[in-house]
């Protein structure tokens, strides 16, 4: 368990630096959950995620030589940030080795807070072994995202914002893949308050910190897929994992679709964007994980919110069409005028509204003299559908159906 007295040590070194985020009450969450929920807002944190706060605690660190010498990372996300942004506070050089795969935005997020990149390798791994041996080569600093007590205790200032906001906790939720978060929280609170509940989850596809806080051992994944691309982590880290096994609670996982539908609810009903690793919490919280902490006070880290914009438009329209606000069907129609104009008559009758229609006449399977119509239509729930499929049915037009 890390010392309490760094972690104290590390929040003086951040505090005129990060943002004292929000700390607030959820009150839909609470009715849905039957869990008095408050959220820890990291994702309105400068560079969008908590990962400034080690980044900066680890730099701030380093003696002088080390620092006038420059720090490098290897990340393809918020740790980059936070490097770059902590190492520009101090006039020095910060170079971030990225995967050739890494969205130009990423990219160029990091270079407008003053890193210098590097493209190299198709995955993490590639990028961080050579990131390893240059900054070994230009004796730059490496700033590792998790296994490091510097960077730990950094991120272990969330649970002191957190407490001295907040009376009488019963838990709190943390996000864990790579175990930096956790470790520096639950090693915080333990000191503090032996009582409060520290619980972790992760992503059901990136199962290596799970299976390693069960079992005791470090164990690494073969492979991981998730849309938590946060804590997709597939080696343990037996730095985290000590500190985790003397001080966490519990460790659960959530599934792809329980984090999607959780980085829904937080868009509609707390108006935040919050990446997939930020949203586990919540995806635990509205989805029966969390049961034996019914009316109990808890408290969810939401640990970054920086989300791919290709990603969430793919969340936001399968959550319409599973709560049934979206529905498309496809349908045969004889190729002749007024065929489709009747077609699209009978959908505003029934008050659908139409966002996009294409007509196809070209399919192999179609009978010649037939068009196949797919129509893509914004419905006001289940029995709204219904109603639309009934009708339609009812009018012939539903022999061939794709809902």
């Amino acid at each position: 368990m890390l010392e309490l007295k760094e972690i104290y040590e590390a929040r003086d070194r951040i505090k005129d630096v990060i943002l004292d985020t929000p700390f607030a009450f959820a009150p839909q969450m609470s009715k849905v959950s039957g869990i008095e929920v408050y959220l820890k807002k990291e994702n309105l944190q400068i560079t969008g995620a908590f990962k400034i706060r080690g980044a900066y605690n680890k730099i701030a660190s380093l003696d002088k030589s080390k620092m006038a010498n420059g720090v490098i990372a290897a990340s393809a996300g918020n740790h980059a940030q936070g490097v770059a942004l902590s190492a520009s506070k101090f006039g020095i050089r910060a170079v971030i080795v990225m995967p050739e795969s890494t969205p130009l935005t990423k990219v160029n997020g990091v270079k407008q807070l003053g890193g210098e990149v590097i493209l190299h390798g198709s995955n993490y791994d590639e990028a961080y072994g050579y990131a390893l041996e240059f900054g070994t080569k230009n004796s730059l600093t490496f700033i590792h995202p998790f296994e490091d007590e510097k960077v730990i205790a950094g991120q272990g200032t969330i649970a002191l914002d957190i407490l001295e906001k907040c009376d009488n906790l019963d838990a709190i939720v943390v996000p864990a893949g790579g175990g930096g978060l956790i470790s520096g929280i639950a090693s915080a609170v333990k000191q503090i308050n032996q009582d409060i509940k520290i619980i972790a989850v992760g992503a059901s596809g990136a199962p290596a910190l799970k299976n390693s806080f069960h079992s005791g051992k470090a164990q690494d994944s073969l492979s991981v897929r998730t849309i938590a691309d946060g804590i997709a982590v597939r080696d343990t880290s037996k730095i985290t994992l000590s500190h985790m096994l003397g001080c966490v609670d519990e460790f659960i996982s959530v599934d792809d679709e329980e984090i999607a539908s959780a980085i829904l609810f937080l868009l509609e009903k707390q108006k935040l964007v919050v990446e997939g690793a930020g949203s586990v919490g919540v995806a635990a919280v509205l989805h029966g994980k969390l049961e034996h902490l019914k009316g109990k006070k808890v408290a969810v880290v939401l640990s970054g919110g920086n989300m791919d914009v290709t990603l969430l438009n793919v969340i936001i329209e399968k959550g319409l069409l599973k709560s049934h606000r979206k529905m498309n069907i496809t349908v045969t129609l004889i190729d002749k005028p007024g065929s489709l104009k009747r077609f699209t008559e009978i959908l505003e009758e029934l008050s659908a509204n139409i966002v996009h229609i294409s007509y196809d006449r070209t399919a192999i399977s179609l009978d010649y003299g037939d068009a196949n119509v797919t129509v893509h239509m914004e419905t006001k729930g289940e029995e709204h559908q219904v109603e639309i499929i009934d009708r339609l049915k009812k009018e012939g037009y539903l022999k061939n159906k794709n809902i």
